[in-house]
């Protein structure tokens, strides 16, 4: 039976997405999360998961940083991508990033349920108004090497990245995590080895270029 995880902050949209995939499926069993560290959780708990849909915005993820943890951290559960920024370059770095499809806000159920079934039977997709135009863009380089390097953080790491990011220091981030602070300039120092920058400042530059800003208009509407 496939295993669904849904990452959605909007109730009603999460609701509308297990109801599309559900009458897409004979069976499955469907999780849900309201925040990234939610999801990170989720797929701690229960490694089998096979499928994540995931929006771009959400609390504790911005544009792309999120799905890259999970396809660093989590690489055997396939990410499907909800969003509204469905412009062909931000569809290219989706793809780039990891994701196995993407699907507009704006898609019927019909359509959620194909690609939720495509992607589980390991294929890959995006909706027909988009992949022509998707195919025809050059991957970028740059992408595929930051989310190769981000693969190499750890789940604490990549915590620990996303408040260096938010500008906390040390202290503050340990606090919130409930570390140590030695632990928290360890942690720091292996960021910065496996990104390949020299201090907090090019770490959170590098994070912050997955930002994608806030979709325009309606984004959760099915």
């Amino acid at each position: 039976m496939p295993r669904l995880l849904i990452a959605d902050d909007h109730p009603l949209f999460r609701a509308a997405l297990r109801q599309a995939a559900s009458e897409h499926l004979d069976t499955c069993s469907v999780q849900e999360a309201s925040d990234l560290p939610g999801v990170l959780d989720a797929l701690s708990a229960d490694p089998d998961i096979d499928l994540v849909l995931l929006d771009l915005h959400m609390p504790g993820s911005h544009g792309l940083s999120g799905l890259a943890a999970l396809r660093g951290q989590y690489p055997a559960a396939a990410v499907l991508v909800v969003s509204a920024h469905d412009e062909p370059q931000v569809v290219r770095r989706v793809l780039d990033h990891g994701a196995a499809g993407f699907i507009p806000k704006s898609a019927d159920p019909g359509q959620i349920g194909e690609a939720v079934a495509a992607v589980l039977d390991c294929g890959s997709w995006l909706p027909p108004t988009l992949s022509r135009s998707v195919a025809a863009l050059p991957g970028n380089p740059a992408d595929t090497d930051l989310a190769a390097r981000l693969a190499r953080l750890t789940e604490q790491q990549y915590r620990v990245l996303s408040l260096l990011a938010e500008g906390l220091l040390n202290k503050q981030i340990a606090d919130r995590l409930g570390i140590q602070e030695r632990t928290v300039k360890a942690h720091a120092t292996a960021i910065f080895e496996k990104l390949g920058v020299r201090n907090r400042t090019q770490a959170s530059v590098l994070l912050r270029s997955l930002d994608l800003g806030e979709p325009g208009g309606d984004a959760h509407h099915v």
